[in-house]
């Protein structure tokens, strides 16, 4: 693909390379947002470093086997998601460092990204925006490099493998990282699933490489890791959306209850798995066979009568107990209920009593009304008695 690339850029720019795209017939129009790649990987000719792993060879050790996301990297996918507003999955670069297969995404950053409802083989990923923000990331942070690529899917479309050759001019071996911005309630679970292209020479299906051999994704583990600082500032976002007024007792179980959910879940998948190698559409890996087998044999044998007793004793000494437990707490409310009427009655009389000290009688009522009457009518006539006195002065004045 890079030496047919290489040729594309010497020569014209309308000729487009047939491992890219599976219809020979598309127009230029649809990749030829990808026509100015990293030129030094293209014109070096590097050998892919990719290893047959779902054929039972030795993987390398350099190649990832697992993943790690940190919750910085989950929020910003959400945000992205967000901010588009156009319900269609986004894509973006995922940032880190790959030590000994373990890769550590510590951040990621949006990419332009559009494709065809119709024709999912129609799309554009603006490689040029890629390369500015990753050299402005690179001035912040120089240990964080290109570690792969996330996606909102929720699962993996027929494009992913030609997106997945495109970020392969920057890292060898990418990561896709789908990450489910809509987790469903009825399966639990982490949001993230990574995957791995890797080289399936004996399989039909896939893409082609230059080599001959066809590319796969296969499922990498993931899980979610924090640094200090990272695991303080999630459980301050918790606080807000904890709830408060929900006991312990009752968060526990439903921590139970999701991780039940959550195995279910994977024995489904694990049922599907197997009945796709019996029905010969997936080929037997004997590794994932060897994991069943060693987890059927701790499976304990529960047909034991010994077993089978102890499990009772220990299931009816829990019930006796949460029994006794819920009659004391309901004798304790209601005596703390009773305690309460009796308080409240108490406050009432005593407040009752109070208010009839403190209302006057009848009878110092009237000798009050009798005493104001008898000041009105000493002002009054003292009011007439200064009057004719003002009356006969100026009478006198006015003789004179």
């Amino acid at each position: 693909y890079r030496n047919r690339s290489t040729a594309r850029h010497n020569t014209t720019n309308t000729q487009q390379p047939s491992s890219i795209s599976t219809n020979s017939t598309s127009s230029s129009k649809e990749y030829g947002c990808f026509e100015n790649m990293a030129s030094n990987k293209i014109s070096s000719g590097e050998t892919n470093t990719t290893m047959t792993l779902l054929g039972g060879e030795r993987p390398n050790t350099k190649m990832p086997r697992r993943v790690i996301v940190h919750p910085l990297v989950l929020l910003s996918v959400v945000d992205h998601y967000n901010r588009v507003g156009s319900r269609r999955r986004v894509l973006g670069v995922l940032l880190g460092s790959i030590e000994e297969g373990v890769v550590d995404i510590t951040n990621s950053y949006a990419v332009p990204f559009d494709e065809d409802k119709k024709n999912p083989k129609i799309w554009f990923l603006d490689h040029n925006f890629h390369e500015q923000m990753f050299h402005m990331f690179k001035k912040v942070n120089a240990s964080e490099t290109v570690v792969g690529w996330y996606s909102t899917g929720p699962k993996i479309c027929s494009s992913d493998l030609d997106i997945n050759e495109v970020f392969r001019n920057y890292v060898p071996n990418p990561v896709l990282c789908v990450i489910d911005v809509h987790p469903n309630d009825e399966k639990k679970g982490l949001p993230t699933k990574a995957y791995l292209a890797v080289q399936e020479p004996e399989s039909d299906h896939g893409k082609s490489t230059r080599s001959g051999s066809k590319l796969q994704f296969q499922h990498i583990p993931s899980e979610i890791g924090a640094l200090e600082p990272e695991e303080v500032a999630v459980e301050h976002l918790l606080r807000d959306i904890t709830d408060s007024s929900v006991s312990t007792l009752a968060t526990r179980v439903m921590d139970k209850l999701d991780s039940m959910k959550s195995l279910v879940t994977h024995l489904e998948e694990m049922r599907e798995y197997l009945e796709n190698v019996c029905a010969g559409k997936l080929p037997v890996n004997q590794e994932i066979i060897g994991n069943i087998q060693d987890m059927f044999n701790l499976l304990p044998n529960v047909a034991v009568d010994d077993l089978v007793r102890a499990f009772a004793v220990t299931q009816n000494d829990s019930m006796l107990v949460i029994y006794l437990s819920s009659m004391i707490r309901s004798v304790i409310a209601l005596h703390s209920l009773i305690n309460n009427k009796i308080s409240n009655r108490e406050a009432e009389l005593k407040y009752q009593t109070e208010g009839e000290d403190d209302k006057p009688k009848s009878g110092d009522k009237k000798a009050e009304g009798e005493e104001k009457e008898a000041t009105d009518e000493e002002h009054k006539d003292k009011d007439k008695q200064d009057d004719s006195s003002t009356k006969k002065d100026t009478e006198s004045s006015a003789k004179k």
